[in-house]
């Protein structure tokens, strides 16, 4: 934030910023300043005489930590304009002030990084803490930050979703998203069509929410040499209002159906495994009661 952002409005370095850069602080650094204001309370520090206060702290903290989902969610965005204008003069004079090894975009996955260290030292702790003092509070202190990353690692999938007419954000909270074998079935419609979709499944990325079911697909791609990007054109979506639900289908435990419109329209749904079946049938059981 020193020595990148604030020369951003150093004048003399600004005929050296890439006209696509203009205006974009906010778009490149995210709200990195919040996150930095966060870490400055050195909270965590404070437990060094007392560890069992740790988890207490976690939980304590439990909504402010979720500024890293809007971290994340910025990401895409951030790296796109870093690619435009990464090597320009402006960072390379930034970096050799600061004589970094490393280039600015190494320390903006930092907090990325960082959110998902929390819960593998939490799990450490938790081995050191059996039946301990505070142990109770340690793992809702680790539950609580594998939801944060499980709502981030979420909202990363959500704004790639390309497609959808409507507001993501109309759609309620985001509960599950994930790939499956997806068959259909039409009441309405020719027998054969009918026939057909018995064999072929089709691969669909589900994102359930409390309003809605999106089926979208998944397609991969290669930005300029740099890693796959995923994005997910939307396909359809059922009301959750009109959904229903059989848990089990003959043949197959990994599999469910849902169905619309009292059975007009039905999905059928393999799952990965058992578990991840369960999983997603008990958040579809809630949101249907």
């Amino acid at each position: 934030l020193q020595g990148y952002a604030s020369e951003m409005d150093n004048p003399n370095l600004v005929h050296l910023i890439p006209s696509a850069l203009q205006n974009k602080k906010e778009i490149l650094f995210g709200n990195l300043p919040e996150i930095y204001e966060f870490h400055n309370r050195h909270e965590i520090e404070n437990c060094i005489e007392n560890p069992e206060l740790l988890a207490r702290c976690f939980l304590k903290r439990k909504e402010d930590l979720q500024i890293y989902e809007k971290y994340c969610q910025n990401k895409p965005r951030s790296e796109a304009l870093w690619r435009q204008c990464g090597d320009s003069i402006f960072f390379q004079e930034c970096q050799r002030k600061l004589d970094h090894k490393l280039s600015l975009d190494a320390y903006l996955l930092k907090p990325v990084q960082r959110i998902t260290k929390y819960q593998l030292l939490l799990k450490e702790m938790l081995k050191c803490s059996k039946n301990s003092e505070g142990t109770a509070e340690l793992e809702e202190a680790l539950a609580t930050m594998l939801d944060i990353i499980k709502s981030v690692n979420d909202a990363m999938h959500q704004i790639a979703i390309t497609g959808f007419e409507g507001d993501v954000s109309e759609l309620g909270k985001l509960l599950m998203q994930g790939s499956f074998n997806v068959w259909t079935d039409h009441k309405k419609g020719h027998n054969k069509v009918k026939d057909l979709a018995r064999f072929k499944p089709m691969q669909r990325h589900l994102f359930l929410y409390t309003k809605m079911l999106l089926f979208c697909k998944k397609r991969e791609e290669n930005t300029d040499g740099h890693e796959k990007t995923a994005s997910y054109s939307f396909k359809n979506s059922l009301k959750m209002s009109t959904v229903g639900i059989t848990e089990n289908v003959k043949g197959d435990n990994k599999k469910f159906e849902i169905w619309y419109n009292g059975r007009e329209e039905v999905y059928i749904i393999q799952a990965s495994s058992v578990e991840l079946k369960n999983t997603w049938i008990s958040e579809i059981r809630k949101v249907l009661t």
